[in-house]
């Protein structure tokens, strides 16, 4: 398949006008009954992934398009391309080991994460239609450098394994962390055994979190437009330790679903949660608002020249049962069954 044609169709999936197109670099993975796009560009990072011949089920802005080749310094600043990238954890710690930003290090700053983590052009190191293997720059300013490795996993499924190594001639100390994009109107299930396993933080004056704990099946559930209130945005984020390896999200007829090892509370830092979602209401902008569906991987420190170790598997099914959180509980529960026998 030529390049121009892999944009081109890119861009259209990605609801971007025909008449212009993305200028990166996209590579295809598909299932039978899915499909990935990725770049090695702005980042290495996932732009589509849903059922073929369907929508998109991740958030992906405009500036794919219209920031395609960002400038990568220590003053860079975020641009929300979305879609789905790789951090390091904690993320109070982002700036404090470096010395190519001191204002940023004297702030404390959480806020943006490591340009050469998110914005930097990766290293195309294999790429086939089973598998694609890309490595990011070594970092100055977190100090590893990340490998991220993505192949099928049939029937259905795709793994995403990443790699940091320790670049530096000191320790470092950091956790792998997933951070997957969708609209804000996907309804998101968590397994949680107990209410004390959610912490919540607010970014808004509102003193509750939109979602709900479910004692029968236990499930935390983020349903935005349902739970939030009508009128107002709502922002925040909750911190969970989860009960089973898994998280999901249903949407237009679709769900996505994240299988992950689950950690016990002591290795995960103690300032985040093996799984978080950050949520961004707008009830009035639909275009505005998200849900982040992120992962942290333990927390270690690396001697020099030592690697660690994350991973994920996605799939992507189509759901058209009821609109009730009893039936999208039960089809995850009979899909994730068939998955653990087979494994």
């Amino acid at each position: 398949m030529k390049l121009c044609y892999r944009l081109l169709l890119c861009s259209l999936m990605l609801g971007y006008g025909s008449n212009s197109l993305a200028q990166v670099d996209i590579h295809v993975l598909e299932t039978q009954t899915s499909r990935m796009e990725l770049t090695p560009d702005i980042g290495g990072r996932v732009l589509f992934f849903g059922l073929k011949g369907k929508e998109n089920f991740l958030k992906v802005s405009d500036e794919v398009q219209r920031q395609p080749n960002p400038e990568v310094t220590a003053t860079a600043e975020n641009i929300g391309y979305f879609g789905h990238e790789n951090w390091v954890g904690p993320q109070s710690a982002w700036w404090q080991h470096q010395t190519l930003n001191e204002q940023r290090k004297a702030a404390k700053a959480v806020w943006p994460a490591d340009p050469w983590l998110i914005l930097a052009t990766n290293e195309v190191l294999e790429s086939s239609p089973q598998k694609m293997v890309l490595q990011s720059p070594h970092s100055p300013i977190s100090g590893v450098q990340m490998r991220k490795t993505y192949s099928l996993d049939q029937p259905d499924s795709v793994q995403l394994d990443v790699e940091a190594k320790n670049i530096r001639e000191e320790n470092v100390a950091w956790d792998l962390w997933f951070n997957t994009r969708v609209e804000q109107n996907t309804t998101v299930y968590v397994p949680v055994a107990f209410k004390s396993d959610v912490r919540e933080e607010y970014f808004t004056k509102d003193d509750s979190a939109p979602y709900k704990l479910s004692s029968e099946d236990n499930m935390l559930v983020l349903d935005l437009p349902r739970l939030a209130s009508s009128e107002k945005i709502a922002r925040g984020k909750l911190f969970i330790q989860p009960s089973e390896g898994w998280m999901a999200g249903f949407r237009d007829e679709q769900v996505f679903i994240i299988r992950f090892p689950v950690q016990p509370l002591k290795n995960i830092h103690p300032e985040q949660g093996q799984v978080e979602l950050y949520y961004d209401y707008h009830p009035n902008k639909k275009v505005a608002g998200m849900i982040e569906m992120e992962l942290h991987g333990m927390y270690r420190t690396l001697a020099p020249g030592e690697t660690m170790a994350a991973t994920e598997h996605w799939t992507i099914l189509p759901y058209t049962g009821d609109d009730s959180d009893a039936a999208r509980v039960k089809f995850l529960r009979k899909y994730l069954e068939s998955i653990y026998q087979l494994e």
